[in-house]
């Protein structure tokens, strides 16, 4: 049985993160955790005013946000009544990766699905603060789904691995579950700085033959093109439904979602991204 979590803020990226969750889940024996955040800043004093005397502060901002999570158990429920799922609704008033963190922790998350949330700095130019603050603080695989994404299955995978990056088989359970469950094939990404083939290139690419074996895999590297460029153009010219690695390194991450200023393709998050951490 998988334990997933499901952040909302009950926009229609969210809701939209949760539509694929249910469909990428389809046949397995699932308990989705369906959590929104609030923050105690978030009282106002219209909240006090509309609250009867004899309601707390609590109760009052905590019963819209119940009812809405409750209405979208019941639509879920109705939606999918042959699926072996289970939901459960979580609210909670902390900083946002604190509440994912807890819940992570105390209800054994195996995997997190959130939508891409928007932009709102310079440095966010792919996924908002909320997505990319769990992907670095929070230690649990995560897959990021970007706005307006209509559910497709990832029979197609691209698992990119940076420059300064080897293989590893440590947490790479998420890609090979997905693999296996929806018979994928993979295409295997070296993002690199030159044409310089070093025995550890060779070594990683002998392993990843043995480890992924019965599985339809190609090989393929990318020279001296900025990250998230690289990726996109890949995304696009091998019809790639999903993209996966492994965040190790902030530079990568960095390099991934801000881009490059030269680059005349931004990433755009075109298809979902399976965040892994070793």
């Amino acid at each position: 049985m998988k334990n997933i979590l499901l952040p909302t803020d009950f926009s229609d990226n969210a809701r939209n993160a949760i539509q694929y969750a249910l469909e990428f889940f389809k046949n397995e024996l699932c308990t989705f955790y369906i959590l929104n955040v609030q923050k105690a800043s978030r009282y106002t004093t219209d909240d006090l005013m509309a609250a009867p005397a004899n309601t707390t502060i609590h109760q009052s901002v905590i019963s819209n946000v119940k009812k809405k999570l409750n209405q979208i158990v019941e639509e879920l429920t109705d939606q999918y009544p042959n699926q072996n799922y289970t939901f459960h609704t979580i609210t909670d008033y902390d900083i946002f990766t604190d509440a994912i963190r807890q819940t992570v922790k105390s209800k054994g998350i195996d995997i997190i699905v959130m939508g891409t949330n928007g932009a709102t700095g310079a440095s966010e130019v792919v996924f908002g603060s909320n997505t990319l603050n769990v992907i670095r603080k929070i230690d649990c695989p995560l897959i990021a789904i970007p706005k307006g994404y209509q559910y497709k299955d990832p029979k197609t995978i691209l698992y990119a691995i940076d420059y300064w990056d080897h293989f590893n088989t440590e947490g790479i359970e998420p890609l090979m579950d997905t693999i296996i469950k929806h018979k994928s094939s993979l295409r295997i990404l070296k993002i690199k700085e030159d044409d310089t083939v070093t025995v550890a290139d060779f070594d990683d690419k002998k392993r990843m033959k043995a480890f992924f074996k019965g599985i339809n895999h190609t090989f393929h590297s990318i020279i001296n093109v900025p990250t998230a460029l690289a990726i996109n153009s890949f995304v696009q010219i091998m019809n790639i439904d999903m993209t996966a690695m492994f965040i190790k390194r902030e530079t990568f991450l960095d390099r991934f979602f801000k881009g490059s200023e030269t680059s005349k393709i931004s990433y755009g998050t075109r298809v979902p991204l399976l965040i892994m951490h070793s």
